[in-house]
């Protein structure tokens, strides 16, 4: 039931990381930023792909073809029609198949293969490592239904990490080594945008606050707390 044969592009290319990527790799969006020798960031997402009938398995290279592929073949199925949404995701339109029932954690990993953002761990909503940004809230992926984002804006951390203007984010990261075993930090760094624009400049109660949902089993709070502030100065200066 899920999409086969997807072709992808590179939509934003950035240079000049060689001296941080390295420890960017911890975040988790480590294939974003590239290696150190090649540090480019990379955002993938899908341009092309195929339907697959949930119930036979057949294969389509158009939404529409799926749909009358299914209502002949399978009149009766109990599973019903099968679904489409259009997402966008960190700023581009997907069409996607997805199930009635499918997350939008699965859908991110299942649709688009963005494998570091929405990462599974408790899949229950109480770690917050899944945490995407829906309209510029944070919001948890693994509690969300894929259909129930239509027409809202989503993003994740390797849009945010791609994204010039959050460049400072990243770097002070790095320096401040928020990550250790970097399932957490895909989703702090995600509420870490969230914060910067939500106050400008935070205080660290204010951090602290809005971090509350995110759980680190490394202990690194206070380390996302300096990386935030020294982004948010750099930000404000332009840096």
């Amino acid at each position: 039931m899920t999409m086969s044969n997807v072709s992808r592009r590179d939509f934003f290319k950035a240079g000049g990381l060689a001296g941080i990527a390295a420890g960017v790799a911890g975040l988790g969006i480590g294939s974003v930023l590239g290696v150190p020798e090649e540090a480019v960031a990379d955002v993938v997402t899908v341009t092309d792909f195929v339907y697959t009938c949930p119930v036979c398995g057949q294969k389509t290279t158009d939404y529409d073809s799926l749909v009358k592929h299914f209502e002949e073949a399978h009149p009766d199925a109990s599973c019903g029609i099968p679904q489409c949404a259009v997402l966008n995701i960190n700023g581009h339109e997907i069409r996607v198949q997805v199930e009635p029932q499918w997350t939008l954690r699965e859908t991110l990993l299942r649709a688009t293969d963005l494998h570091g953002g929405a990462k599974e761990m408790c899949d229950r909503g109480g770690c917050g490592s899944c945490t995407v940004l829906i309209d510029g809230v944070p919001a948890l992926a693994c509690t969300t239904l894929a259909v129930q984002c239509e027409g809202r804006a989503i993003e994740t951390s390797e849009g945010i990490a791609a994204d010039e203007r959050f460049r400072p984010l990243v770097e002070a990261y790095a320096k401040a080594d928020a990550a250790q075993c970097g399932y957490c930090t895909p989703g702090q760094f995600t509420v870490a945008k969230y914060i910067i624009e939500k106050y400008g400049e935070p205080t660290e109660e204010q951090i602290r606050e809005e971090l509350a949902g995110n759980i680190c089993r490394c202990g690194t709070y206070s380390r996302h707390v300096r990386a935030i502030i020294e982004a948010a100065a750099a930000m404000k200066g332009g840096n």
